[in-house]
């Protein structure tokens, strides 16, 4: 008789990685008919506008594998929006790089820079990508957290964290879960604090154009002393609603990006052709991403003013499109088994902050998505008005 086929046993890269909490929430909210308010995409549609220039570009028989970088007139139409916005003029053909989404831009400039032993600094709550994207380089992650309950960078913290092992530090602003936005004054004060250091900074900027109340967004580019150490992250598919298309940019100066796209080639070697030349052409309006604070301003004071109507207290939201929210006067439950209890008996779906921070961190807050046509946040509100 022959052996049972034998599936050969792995020891995992990542041990510590199992079912994400936005895999829980949303079937969990599947199951329980609720109104998903976790996960962070719209459920609208982008600009016909921008159909139409990506399928042009599929008729045109713009079909076939671009250059590994980018599609030229992409590449070019970055740089001059980036230069328009921030006053910094990256050369297309050297240091802009199109990726397949922010996600992939974080972990290849992760595996672009860090090496088995160094040490990459992360400001908790973040990103759930992060710590794994640096686990798989072979470095460590050091976290430091942000102010609870205000979310702002404590400096000090920052610079006892910084140690000759530190290679990177990975920044974001506006900020994913808070929605805080970082200031002039702080990034000049990331820049001194970085000054005479080899430390990278992967600046993730995703949501640059979602910034409410008059505030400037200020880019990592905008600031020659960051500009000069840093991969600037963003994301067309949260600025045009095509979050499933996953394409996103990497600007760096060129000694930076040259190590970058070495990575690139080989995990992703190039993204979606059509795409990008539909995205070039569509950026010769910059009126879709000018106008995106003053929309999503909009849903965030809908949202807002209705959750005033509840016992849940507001926190603030700077930018991005999601909304914090106390609920210490609703319930005592930690945040997930309150996120649960919210999905099950109020049927509105959250993801709770403390997901956000290694191994949790219990603060009472619930993290919500405005990202939603009205009338999925006036359902959403009707329900939320029982707290």
């Amino acid at each position: 008789m022959h052996p049972a086929p034998r599936t050969p046993a792995l020891r995992s890269r990542l041990p510590g990685v199992g079912t994400t909490i936005f895999t829980v929430m949303s079937a969990l909210a599947q199951q329980a008919g609720a109104v998903n308010l976790g996960q962070g995409f719209p459920d609208f549609d982008c600009d016909p506008t921008l159909l139409d220039r990506v399928g042009d570009a599929m008729r045109e028989g713009l079909n076939q594998y671009p250059p590994m970088a980018g599609v030229p007139a992409l590449r070019e139409a970055v740089a001059a929006k980036i230069a328009t916005l921030y006053g910094h003029r990256y050369d297309a053909a050297t240091e802009i790089t199109i990726t397949a989404g922010a996600t992939q831009a974080i972990l290849t400039a992760v595996l672009a820079v860090v090496h088995p032993g160094d040490e990459v600094v992360v400001l908790e709550p973040c990103y759930d990508s992060y710590a794994p994207n640096i686990e798989l380089a072979g470095g460590r992650v050091v976290r430091v957290p942000l102010q609870p309950g205000r979310f702002r960078p404590d400096f000090d913290k920052i610079g006892v964290a910084i140690g000759p092992r530190t290679r990177a530090l990975i920044v974001n602003s506006p900020h994913n879960p808070s929605g805080t936005v970082w200031t002039a004054g702080e990034m000049h004060r990331l820049a001194a604090l970085l000054d005479g250091t080899d430390v990278v900074v992967i600046a993730d900027e995703v949501y640059e154009h979602m910034v409410f109340d008059g505030r400037p967004h200020v880019s990592a580019s905008s600031i020659p002393a960051l500009a000069a150490r840093a991969f600037v992250v963003s994301s067309f598919g949260k600025t045009f609603h095509v979050t499933g298309w996953k394409v996103g940019t990497v600007a760096a100066p060129a000694p930076l990006t040259a190590e970058f796209r070495k990575v690139h080639q080989f995990n992703v070697f190039t993204v979606n052709t059509p795409v990008q030349h539909g995205l070039a052409r569509f950026l010769a309006d910059p009126r879709p991403y000018l106008e995106l604070p003053a929309f999503y301003q909009r849903k965030r004071d809908r949202f807002r003013a209705g959750l005033a109507g509840t016992r849940l207290r507001l926190l603030p939201c700077e930018g991005t499109y999601f909304q914090c929210v106390d609920y210490g006067a609703v319930s005592a439950l930690p945040e997930q088994e309150f996120c649960e209890w919210l999905t099950r008996e109020i049927g509105v779906a959250a993801i709770p902050l403390a997901a956000f921070y290694e191994g949790g961190f219990e603060q009472g807050i619930a993290r919500l998505c405005f990202a939603k046509r009205d009338d999925t946040l006036d359902a959403a509100l009707a329900r939320l008005s029982r707290l």
